[in-house]
């Protein structure tokens, strides 16, 4: 099979939105579990830009400064939250703790299905699947 140049171009295309979107969601997971951490003018600039999707020069006029200062303040909040997931690990635990959860949800769904066992058991299974719900939930 020959692939042709446009489809090249979309592969390629598509790749790098997925980096992007990936690149976001961490910024955004990041910022939601130490974004307390920076000050409230970090945490403007960084919501600005990275949540609310303004563009530095936009920043920049808004609160009359440079650019080139937008970015670096950008850059240097993303040093931080990165350096706090380093040492922390918030963000890590939260997801394997989430992939965990959705595992025992899946578990408690397959043997309510499956089950020929007593009543007691299936309420004991039933009462697991509504925990697991009520963490997903809260998630």
């Amino acid at each position: 099979m020959i692939i042709g140049y446009n489809t090249i171009c979309k592969v390629k295309l598509l790749y790098r939105w997925c980096f992007f979107v990936e690149k976001l969601v961490k910024q955004a997971l990041l910022y939601d579990f130490y974004g307390e951490l920076l000050t409230e003018h970090q945490k403007s600039i960084y919501e600005d830009f990275v949540l609310n999707d303004y563009s530095l020069s936009e920043i920049g006029e808004a609160r009359h400064i440079s650019r080139q200062g937008v970015y670096d303040i950008v850059r240097r909040c993303e040093k931080q939250l990165n350096g706090y997931e380093e040492k922390l690990h918030l963000v890590r635990k939260f997801l394997n703790a989430k992939v965990q959860v959705e595992n025992i949800y899946a578990c408690a769904n397959r043997i309510l299905a499956e089950s020929d066992d007593p009543e007691s058991m299936l309420e004991c299974v039933r009462r697991i699947e509504q925990i697991s719900s009520d963490i997903l939930d809260e998630m």
